[in-house]
């Protein structure tokens, strides 16, 4: 009796001796788990990259080694910088080229060493392709567009393309571009007059397309962001080129329809690619878009202040519902992160000098 008792009360210790082992385990796998869910959570955050005090910025773009450039459209007569090179390790930044590329004023003489009006930067190849709608303040062109192009080996200027009449109007406002170097072909949104505009790389030599079709023009003249009524009738704004289906997806601003064309359609310039338009989704209103690697497709929702993206199956998806997102304008992807700007237009108005603009960046390799 006496024997069985013993063995019996050595059972149960060695019992609760591994079971308290496992649960010791247990708590700290459990810990570990939870250390891992709030890095990932914080991996998942958006990351201040610079700000910009009483200077409203739209457009990034970063280098494949890692230069931020940004620009700022002259919407107001205070604007002392078109585009700049942005130090993230710091957050500062410095007018590029120089100062003297950026020191027009309004009423000067126009030439092609100054910017005047810019809306987009994009860096393609090691260079630097700059957007200048030369539509200052919305008043209509005061010369004709340019994109120019720096060589960022040396930060010289390349080559100046004109944009002239018939291929834009006289209230044209070139929005926003992409390159595409297969057929060394650049496409662009005209946001004023809506349309798509294509670009020979070679010969310099532009047409326009898609000309005031229901595609490019915008579906409503307002959009509700929190309390406020934002108006604006904005049309063919957002564009992307997906590079493994060679197709070119473009959205109006002020609008819900995201539509797509294959680029071999497109360039024929005849009216038949009205036919070869694709209507993709209904998605939330974005500005500017853009594809990663993988084909999946990154938008804004201005009215909810959400990131979103879209996969290849077409299916939608929430990226970032954050404070840190306001009027997310542009991105631009580097190192596994998708670059953005808040250019909070729906909250500047004529004097901007007290607000802070910003550029983030947030994760997306675990996509």
């Amino acid at each position: 009796m006496t024997f069985r008792v013993t063995c019996l009360l050595y059972l149960i210790l060695v019992f609760n001796f591994l079971t308290g082992c496992n649960t010791e385990k247990q708590n700290e796998d459990e810990k570990v788990s939870e250390l891992k869910s709030e890095k990932d959570s914080k991996d998942k955050l958006p990351v201040l990259v610079a700000e910009f005090d009483g200077i409203q910025v739209t457009g990034v773009s970063v280098s494949s080694n890692g230069r931020v450039f940004a620009n700022f459209p002259r919407w107001r007569p205070d604007i002392n910088m078109s585009v700049a090179e942005v130090d993230e390790a710091t957050g500062s930044h410095s007018p590029y080229p120089n100062k003297v590329w950026n020191s027009w004023k309004s009423g000067s003489p126009i030439s092609d060493s100054t910017f005047v009006a810019v809306q987009s930067v994009l860096v393609k190849d090691n260079k630097l392709f700059v957007l200048d709608t030369r539509n200052p303040f919305f008043q209509g062109l005061i010369g004709q567009p340019k994109l120019f192009v720096f060589n960022l080996d040396d930060d010289k200027l390349e080559r100046v393309y004109s944009f002239p009449e018939g291929t834009v109007k006289p209230n044209s406002y070139v929005n926003d571009l992409r390159i595409d170097r297969k057929r060394n072909k650049i496409y662009l949104t005209d946001s004023n007059e809506p349309g798509l505009i294509i670009l020979d790389m070679e010969s310099g030599e532009s047409f326009r397309v898609l000309d005031n079709h229901y595609s490019t023009r915008a579906e409503t003249d307002y959009l509700k962001i929190d309390t406020i009524t934002w108006k604006g009738t904005v049309h063919s704004d957002g564009i992307a080129l997906n590079p493994k289906t060679d197709e070119l997806y473009y959205h109006a601003l002020s609008g819900y329809t995201l539509y797509s064309i294959s680029v071999d359609s497109l360039i024929q310039g005849s009216n038949t690619i009205e036919n070869a338009v694709n209507r993709i989704a209904r998605t939330s209103a974005p500005d500017g878009m853009i594809f990663d690697s993988k084909g999946n497709l990154y938008y804004a929702d201005l009215e909810k202040h959400r990131i979103m993206f879209m996969t290849p199956d077409k299916s939608q998806h929430i990226l970032v519902d954050n404070i840190n997102v306001s009027w997310a304008d542009t991105f631009s992807i580097y190192n596994g992160f998708l670059y953005y700007t808040n250019s909070k237009i729906h909250l500047a108005g004529a004097d901007v000098n007290n607000m802070v603009f910003s550029i983030y960046k947030i994760s997306i390799d675990h996509l």
